[in-house]
């Protein structure tokens, strides 16, 4: 079959490798639509996770079954299906302690385009298929399905981490598509203000319409400033870091209330150390939490992810600003997401 690769940092490229088979619990799909995320631009162009040869890359799609191992129960050749960009072991001890995104070891559950080929191939493989895979909703399109595969997730996972309660204000650092995301989850938390921080004309138009309600730029000053402005100096209650990098955390600190939470969803491709500003944090004593997290994959989340947009209470048609046809389009798509034009949210690509 034929992939798009990564061949070593820096370097992507076409490949051909032979097709996954699957085992007894594991299931075989080729990809409807798929998409490029960030992080396939840390892992390619940072070396975030370390050199990788020949890995087909790509962790974001819908897909349709075409093949099932003898012990899969509830899928088939045919079934047109939602794939989660985390895919624990769930018979694994941290799946039972409650982390199935560190089954087997730390982001473990995180196997596309990290030690396993990804989506971005004629056909992709997908451990326990029963635990992970999800039937499309009707009336889900497989474009606006890529989006449940890791930008509503992971978005909403930070507004999780962040415990986001009725009536708080929050503060979402970064407003690409998982900032988004995070936006929108925080909304149907119930969040009475959300102060949003990006500068992109489509991502602030896309920002109100998903609940922020403020917005600050990096631009005008510093962001704990700005926010402790717009407040009266008493900061927000909680803090969602979806962008950004490993400074972002001391803005984030510095203009959230003793008390407070911080989740962060972004995937920190660079940099040694996160510096937490001593002063502001209480000296240590002033019970901010701060909480990162990869997000929870598997086939409940799915189904109540799917849910949320087959009702129409999501619309995550928002996020998606660039589409091409045809499965050739994958490294354009690609390209697109490492530019990030202005008028860039999200590309797709439907096969």
């Amino acid at each position: 079959m034929k992939g798009f690769a990564m061949l070593k940092i820096g370097q992507v490229g076409w490949i051909e490798k032979e097709r996954p088979v699957p085992g007894p619990m594991d299931a075989i799909c080729r990809p409807l639509a798929l998409a490029p995320c960030t992080s396939d631009v840390h892992t390619v162009w940072e070396g975030a996770i370390g050199d990788r040869h020949n890995m087909i890359l790509g962790h974001e799609c819908c897909g349709e079954v075409v093949e099932v191992g003898s012990l899969v129960k509830d899928f088939k050749p045919g079934d047109k299906v939602l794939v989660p960009a985390i895919t624990p072991d769930w018979n694994s001890l941290e799946a039972q302690a409650g982390f199935s995104m560190h089954s087997g070891g730390m982001l473990a559950g995180w196997k596309f385009s990290n030690f396993k080929d990804g989506v971005f191939g004629e056909f992709f493989h997908v451990n326990d298929a029963d635990g992970n895979l999800a039937l499309l909703p009707e009336g889900v399109s497989p474009a606006d399905a890529t989006m449940l595969s890791d930008m509503v997730p992971t978005g909403f996972h930070g507004a999780e981490l962040a415990d986001v309660q009725y009536g708080d204000t929050v503060l979402v650092i970064g407003i690409g598509p998982v900032g988004l995301m995070s936006v929108a989850g925080t909304a149907l938390r119930g969040a009475g203000r959300i102060i949003a921080v990006g500068t992109r004309k489509a991502c602030v138009e896309a920002a109100k319409f998903y609940g922020a309600s403020d917005f600050v730029s990096y631009k005008d000053g510093p962001i704990d400033q700005q926010v402790l402005d717009l407040t009266k100096g008493k900061g927000v209650d909680k803090v969602i870091i979806a962008g950004g990098t490993v400074d972002s955390f001391a803005p984030a600190v510095k203009c959230l209330k003793p008390g407070g939470k911080i989740g962060n969803v972004n995937y920190l491709g660079s940099g040694e150390f996160v510096k937490v500003p001593r002063v502001e944090w209480g000296v240590g004593m002033g019970h901010k939490v701060i909480a990162g997290g990869l997000m929870p994959g598997g086939r409940l989340r799915m189904e109540k992810l799917g849910l949320l947009v087959s009702s129409g209470r999501l619309d995550v048609s928002k996020l998606l600003t660039h589409r091409f046809e045809g499965f050739k389009h994958v490294e354009d798509a690609l390209m697109l997401m490492k530019a990030k034009p202005d008028d860039l949210i999200k590309p797709v690509v439907v096969l």
